[in-house]
């Protein structure tokens, strides 16, 4: 059984910080014989004396200036548990995880998180990046509380919050845009194809062209946008994540002799809901409130 108390330990800080037993009664709404025993118990409990008082101040002993350091620590762990109490006891969830397919905008996901961190700080957030059904597969298996994917799980109802445009592009150097003329699937053939690889583990699917005899296949966006930018293929890739390469020349879209560009619409699914919570809520919110209008 701990012989001292955290209000004890508090009590002894605040006689410290404000320079006196009165001044800590006044600063802390206490009577100062309240907090003149309770530092009293203190010092009894701990066999120490923290304190000397010289004239109408009190001042740290050598002892009590080490243990006030590792009160400190205390009181502030003893003050964030509590504000993770009062919180789980609102209502807000303890944790939540988010499965994102790496198509969407990364500007509008991270603006998100900054304003769900300042509002909800004690609500751990997981954030799974997936390609193709890798987020539908984590919904199936319940290990996501929402999903923003393309593609919407059987027996789920899938909200449209964006769409996404994918892009041919390849380096300003690569052969493909100097043929003189639109690039045709042939060239396309020729040339290695860089591609993500689905990041489910049971149904994994391919999507886009896959008609390249050489391909480079990677399981993320970035290690895309560099091996293309080193020129070593060519790829389709969400223009939300192209804006700096294209901004900077670093890659330049294709000229297709066909219409290849397409667009891929985003959802958000719920594992559930009905059991939506206040940060699950908000997070959602600020997800909706920075993308583009749907038309």
């Amino acid at each position: 059984m701990a012989k001292v108390t955290l209000e004890q330990w508090r009590m002894f800080q605040a006689v410290v910080e404000h320079g006196g037993f009165s001044q800590a009664a006044q600063a802390v709404h206490k009577s100062q014989s309240s907090i003149n025993h309770a530092v009293h118990k203190l010092q009894e409990s701990l066999g120490v004396d923290l304190l000397e008082v010289r004239g109408r101040k009190a001042e740290l002993t050598d002892a009590g200036r080490i243990l006030l350091a590792r009160a400190g620590g205390l009181l502030n762990e003893a003050e964030a548990l509590e504000a993770v109490a009062g919180s789980l006891a609102s209502g807000e969830e303890a944790v939540l995880t988010l499965a994102v397919d790496v198509i969407f905008d990364y500007d509008c996901l991270f603006h998100a998180i900054e304003q769900f961190a300042a509002r909800f700080p004690h609500t751990r957030l997981e954030l799974r990046e997936t390609v193709l059904s890798g987020a539908e597969e984590l919904l199936l298996q319940q290990e996501a509380d929402f999903i923003l994917s393309a593609r919407v799980p059987q027996g789920f109802v899938g909200e449209p919050v964006a769409r996404v445009r994918f892009i041919p592009v390849a380096h300003p150097d690569h052969p493909l845009h100097h043929l003189g003329r639109p690039v045709a699937r042939k060239d396309l053939k020729a040339c290695r194809q860089v591609v993500l690889r689905d990041s489910a583990v049971r149904n994994r699917q391919d999507s886009g062209w896959l008609g390249s005899d050489q391909r480079i296949t990677v399981s993320n966006v970035q290690t895309s946008l560099e091996l293309i930018e080193r020129g070593l293929g060519f790829a389709w890739l969400p223009e939300t994540r192209l804006r700096e390469s294209l901004l900077a020349d670093r890659l330049l879209p294709l000229t297709m002799e066909e219409p290849w560009e397409r667009e891929v619409t985003v959802y958000l699914v719920y594992a559930d809901s009905d059991k939506t919570g206040p940060a699950a809520a908000f997070l959602i919110g600020a997800l909706r409130d920075g993308l583009a209008p749907m038309d």
